[in-house]
């Protein structure tokens, strides 16, 4: 029976990592599109090969295999594991973990395999990328500000942003692609497609609302975002609703961050 159970990062990760997963195929191979999100993954199959998929500016559709467990790790933006390269090497690309972690990745990989439950193998996965991350250093201070700056409900312009974070545009430009992989103004569309998408989760009344909510000119803005994004329409994407991807998928620990602040940007501030 297929499953896909997502839920919040070890407190210690709440900093680095957006959400992580549980996903299990029955007797048939399971479609799964995967869409931009601004930040990188870590896909691993239990018994399997480890990858990190990179940075999407598009959707990329995988076929998992039958009877498959695969646990799963979605790092907000500008966070990444450390890696031997810059992400703007590996945008919209799928590389082995063997290839970027050498031994360690191998490791990994042994120690999953002896893990009695998904949930064992999970906790393990985040275990290490919590002892790669105290080794790493912090992640770029300025990238954090600017990620944050570029989240929905608050629109910024990209060359005011560089101002007040002491850049240039081109500086901010240049430490985006190496520390994202996209540019500021792609992932801040980026960003505020994952806004609609989390309002929808939250069961909002109507596409034409969130279009106007989440800060698109209209709903045809957000149809050709949508379009450019995912390789479907809004109606094809929710299916039909605007309560849940079309895949069924509960993806609300993924999307509480975005509706944290519009809750937050959207109350009276107080004079």
């Amino acid at each position: 029976m297929d499953s896909y159970i997502e839920r919040p990062p070890l407190p210690a990760l709440a900093g680095v990592v957006r959400t992580v997963w549980i996903q299990r195929t029955g007797d048939t191979a399971q479609v799964q599109r995967h869409l931009p999100t601004g930040g990188v993954e870590i896909h691993f199959p239990i018994g399997g090969a480890p990858q990190l998929v990179g940075p999407l500016t598009g959707p990329e559709v995988e076929v998992i295999p039958p009877r498959t467990t695969l646990v799963g790790v979605r790092f907000l933006p500008g966070t990444a594991p450390p890696l031997p390269t810059v992400l703007d090497d590996l945008v919209d690309q799928r590389l082995s973990l063997a290839d970027l972690w050498g031994r360690t990745a191998d490791r990994l990989v042994e120690a999953m395999a002896r893990a009695e439950t998904p949930e064992r193998a999970l906790l393990d996965l985040q275990a290490h990328l919590v002892r790669e991350f105290r080794s790493a250093g912090h992640v770029d201070p300025l990238i954090r500000a600017a990620v944050r700056a570029l989240m929905p409900w608050r629109p910024a312009g990209i060359d005011a942003l560089a101002a007040h974070l002491g850049l240039s545009a081109s500086q901010l430009r240049r430490r985006c692609l190496q520390a994202v992989g996209v540019s500021p103004k792609v992932l801040q569309r980026t960003l505020r497609f994952q806004g609609f998408l989390a309002l929808a989760q939250a069961g909002a009344a109507s596409v034409a609302g969130l279009s106007v909510d989440v800060g698109y000119a209209d709903q045809a803005h957000l149809s050709r975002e949508c379009l450019r994004l995912t390789g479907q329409t809004p109606t094809q994407l929710l299916g039909g609703t605007v309560d849940r991807c079309s895949c069924g998928h509960d993806h609300s620990a993924s999307y509480k961050p975005f509706l944290a602040r519009f809750v937050q940007d959207r109350s009276p501030r107080r004079t």
